[in-house]
């Protein structure tokens, strides 16, 4: 895990749950709608998504709560902050701006260069 203080890893946490809060609040919003549907219309609904829901921005509003879980979990068994492909510190700084980050910046950059169809948030 990458060196960081009591009071680092304090901030850490937390902008790992704001960021997870505001994501849930973000989907809650965009489905709003879909509080009156019954359970019995449910799979009608879910073949027949409304147009007013952009369901690719919900898909990576959920993908990136899954990464913040797994930062969650990594944190509390202390195995949080390193990057994913060269081993090294990924920095407290851009985990506290992009608390899910699971690569460093140069790792990043290389990994947008080399996969540009499945880049997320950029640097």
């Amino acid at each position: 895990m990458a060196n960081f203080t009591e009071e680092q890893l304090i901030r850490l946490k937390a902008a790992l749950h704001k960021r997870y809060l505001y994501l849930q609040k973000e989907i809650r919003n965009e489905l709003a709608h879909a509080e009156d549907v019954s359970d019995f219309e449910l799979a009608e609904y879910v073949n027949n998504i409304p147009d007013d829901i952009d369901t690719a921005l919900v898909d990576r509003q959920i993908n990136e709560m899954r990464e913040l879980e797994m930062s969650m979990k990594y944190l509390s068994e202390l195995e949080f902050g390193d990057c994913i492909d060269c081993g090294n510190e990924i920095g407290f700084e851009r985990l506290l701006v992009y608390p899910s980050a699971q690569r460093c910046i140069q790792c990043q950059t290389q990994y947008e260069k080399a996969f540009p169809q499945e880049s997320g948030p950029s640097l």
